[in-house]
């Protein structure tokens, strides 16, 4: 997304149901019809009744929660829960002309249930970031609006987050589909090649295009439809190798499969030399197509709803307002289907009580369980949750001293450090000892600029103790609230 500087608007919600964007000179000055945000999910599905609170006043919904805390020896500040549950009520009362939030003093916007959670402290660092991720616009060709997904979006509860992921809006102006699709393809590529290596981030991963056929990829099978991860220097080679189904080798280009574009994701490592950390930002797009006539088309057959973003500029909320429109009227329904989903999965299968309290949270603010939510909003902060950015930081590290990676590995040292450090101030006793002794094992074979399999050994074993102990914390501390309790159990009933 080109922003420019001289172009900073500033943005306020009249009482007449439109924004107003005033160029800070005052040059220029545009009205935002929003009349369309009283239709928009939320408040959709509220006046359905599907998901209003059933539980008593905030008061009783709070006593509940510092009976539970208290039990687990959770810390918890009662007046700032008590703030939270009264927002998530006016919120849920329609009273608000729109579901959009503009905080003028920094220009960042999303879902007003959203801001809630997200705190501007950090912004700096993620617009920093977001130099590097974000898709260029081209004047009309492409548009696109930049925004935080994740747990950056909700840097306001989660004092650690695991990754910083973006997500952005990408919109394509052209005659037929195919020739989205071919300028989608262009334009993918060019940003991962132009953003391959710099002086403090590198390139890792890309997902573009689907598999048009049964094939196998790096010894596992791929079936028709699976996304297609490229490396780097795939990209730049424009083609891959997969293995058919009777052993001969089969190349697939880059333009071959633009048509079928699906999950479109950009990987990255970034280290920010000014704060001294080290990051895995990614950047999944949403892209559409907008034909002559103003229709407007997901690429990959469904538009993403706006539950969990915030978006960092201003200046997007014309594009966003635009594309906003097109979302289904059941777009909630979907979206609280889709974490569902997910949390089943992290519950029975692909166990992993901190990715599945974090998508449980969502569900639980989204639909009115908000004593649940509100407990859940609790842990996050706990110390002991440093070890969910600890998980995600080893990978981080492991990538950054990867093969012709050009962050230098004073960076990567010092964010093993600085993990140490932290590890030792969150924990105590044998978890402690052990978390210790593993990042130390890895920042010895990191110095030494280690690889192969007893590297390798190094990083999955980190990986694995780390990953058990946030396990542990989270299934005593989730299983501890009979609603949530029973709100995993029935996933087990249902099978």
């Amino acid at each position: 997304m080109v922003q420019s500087p001289q172009a900073t608007y500033l943005s306020t919600l009249s009482t007449k149901n439109y924004y107003t964007l005033t160029k800070s000179d005052g040059s220029d000055s545009r009205s935002l019809d929003c009349a369309w945000a009283d239709a928009i999910i939320w408040q959709h599905s509220l006046r359905k009744g599907k998901y209003m609170s059933t539980h008593g006043s905030s008061g009783e919904e709070l006593a509940r929660i510092i009976e539970s805390a208290r039990h687990l020896g959770v810390e918890l500040d009662e007046a700032e829960a008590l703030g939270w549950l009264t927002a998530m009520a006016a919120s849920q009362s329609g009273s608000d002309i729109s579901d959009i939030v503009v905080d003028i003093q920094s220009g960042v916007f999303g879902h007003k249930v959203s801001m809630l959670d997200f705190s501007t402290a950090d912004l700096d660092y993620f617009r920093r970031i977001g130099q590097i991720v974000s898709i260029e616009d081209r004047p009309g060709v492409v548009e696109s609006a930049l925004a935080l997904s994740g747990s950056a979006a909700q840097s306001k509860i989660q004092s650690y987050p695991g990754d910083c992921d973006f997500f952005e809006r990408v919109n394509i102006m052209a005659p037929t589909r195919e020739q989205a699709c071919a300028i989608l393809a262009d334009l993918i590529r060019e940003k991962a090649l132009s953003s391959e290596k710099g002086a403090n981030y590198r390139l890792t991963e890309v997902m573009f295009g689907s598999f048009p056929y049964d094939c196998e990829r790096g010894g596992k099978k791929k079936r028709k439809g699976d996304p297609i991860a490229w490396l780097p220097q795939e990209v730049r080679a424009g083609q891959i190798e997969a293995a058919m189904p009777d052993g001969t080798l089969a190349q697939l280009n880059w333009e071959e499969v633009a048509n079928e574009s699906g999950w479109c994701k950009l990987d990255w490592i970034v280290a920010d030399q000014v704060r001294g950390k080290l990051s895995n930002a990614s950047n999944m797009l949403d892209v559409t197509w907008e034909a002559p006539g103003g229709s407007i088309t997901p690429l990959d057959g469904y538009l993403d709803s706006y539950f969990q973003e915030v978006y960092l500029e201003a200046e997007s909320i014309p594009i966003f307002s635009k594309l906003a429109r097109q979302v289904s009227s059941d777009a909630l329904d979907r979206y609280v289907e889709q974490l569902e989903k997910e949390v089943r999965k992290y519950v029975l299968k692909d166990i992993n009580y901190g990715k599945a309290a974090k998508r449980m949270y969502n569900v639980f603010r989204l639909t009115g369980r908000y004593t649940e939510a509100a407990f859940i909003r609790e842990l996050f902060d706990e110390p002991s949750t440093i070890l969910y950015q600890v998980w995600a930081l080893i990978r981080a590290l492991d990538e950054a001293c990867a093969e012709g990676s050009t962050i230098p590995l004073a960076s990567v040292i010092q964010q093993a450090d600085s993990l140490i450090v932290s590890v030792v101030g969150a924990l105590e006793g044998a978890h402690e000892t052990e978390v210790v002794k593993s990042l130390l094992r890895l920042r010895d074979s990191l110095s030494r600029q280690e690889r192969g399999e007893a590297h390798r050994a190094e990083v999955e074993g980190a990986q694995a103790y780390v990953i058990n102990v946030i396990n542990n914390f989270f299934h005593e501390r989730l299983n501890a609230l009979p609603s949530v309790k029973e709100y995993m159990d029935g996933f087990s009933v249902r099978g």
